[in-house]
């Protein structure tokens, strides 16, 4: 595992940041987008989930078959950003203070000193997560959703800006363990990669056929353009009839569902509408950006009714977006 020098960043915690105008903040999602697509081939929806995931102040778990691009998608998108990234392998023996950090004596100095673990960055790849037992998994949750760790007694404030990117290995049920769905609900958006068609394939081994794309991959954006990105995206309009809607998809989940969307996944599909919106150049949001974002947001939070056999997240999703009218 590795974690940067974090020194600093939390000195501009509070510190508010300017908004970008629409336009500006439209123009860094296409610049990180160009520069992600220059090493990920085929996945360009799946680019812009990730990246509009960032600036809705939101995390995402991506799950698939090994060696579908999984990490180097979060590694492209770390080095497309100039801001500190850190990476944790989650393995069977890995325990809680790896990742939030600890108390180590100093000799020295004859006292205890905190040093942080991997989660002080501000884009930060959870590798392989569910190989890791529950009590590992869970030192990510007052992380994820406070934007703190606790250590010892002690709160100290994470980064910002602070996104947790986590894998999950699709196979090898017998060595992995199930994520609670606790640790599920906290992450704004799942998505999956697939394996590319013949043409993107082709095109990308011929990419990486001297030197991988990655290495020679520069930030076309910073630290602070991203946290004046997010203001631009909180600052976008959800009029009633949109807020209306998004929690009638959300009621509807409830209501075909052993466990639906919770209004904290409610809260996620708004702010991923809203970064949508700015994507695409508009200050204010439109039915199709929450219909545009609903599956990557929604279906991994909605557990089917017991027995069911013709009926997943992914399908009682797609059934709200088909029967919930607009108004």
């Amino acid at each position: 595992m590795t974690r940067s020098d974090t020194t600093g960043l939390n000195e501009t915690r509070d510190a508010p940041a300017e908004a970008l105008t629409v336009d500006e903040a439209a123009s860094l999602v296409e610049s990180v987008e160009r520069n992600v697509r220059s090493v990920i081939v085929g996945n360009d929806e799946a680019i812009r989930a990730i990246v509009t995931a960032v600036l809705a102040r939101g995390h995402v778990l991506v799950e698939d078959v090994p060696g579908v691009g999984k990490t180097m998608l979060t590694r492209a998108l770390a080095r497309s950003i100039d801001c500190e990234f850190s990476r944790v392998q989650f393995t069977p023996d890995l325990l809680p203070a790896d990742i939030t950090g600890a108390n180590v004596y100093d000799q020295g100095s004859q006292a205890f000193e905190f040093k942080p673990g991997p989660v002080f960055g501000n884009v930060v790849l959870g590798d392989e997560i569910n190989r890791a037992p529950p009590k590992t998994q869970s030192a990510l949750l007052e992380a994820m959703e406070e934007g703190q760790v606790t250590v010892d007694g002690e709160t100290r404030t994470l980064p910002r800006p602070f996104t947790v990117i986590a894998t999950q290995n699709a196979v090898e049920p017998n060595q992995t363990y199930e994520l609670p769905l606790a640790e599920v609900d906290r992450f704004m958006k799942k998505l999956s990669l697939g394996y590319p068609s013949v043409e993107a394939e082709s095109e990308m081994l011929d990419r990486t056929a001297a030197h991988h794309p990655i290495e020679s991959l520069d930030p076309v954006v910073d630290r602070t353009a991203i946290l004046r990105a997010r203001e631009t995206v909180a600052s976008v309009t959800v009029e009633e009839s949109i807020r209306e809607y998004a929690a009638r998809l959300a009621a509807y989940t409830r209501d075909r569902a052993e466990i639906g969307v919770s209004p904290r996944g409610s809260i996620a599909l708004v702010r991923a509408a809203q970064a949508h919106a700015v994507a695409e150049g508009r200050s204010y949001v439109v039915p199709a950006d929450v219909q545009t974002v609903a599956p990557e947001t929604l279906a991994h939070r909605v557990r089917a009714p017991t027995g069911s056999q013709s009926e997943d997240g992914a399908s009682i999703v797609d059934a709200a977006l088909s029967d919930v009218p607009v108004e």
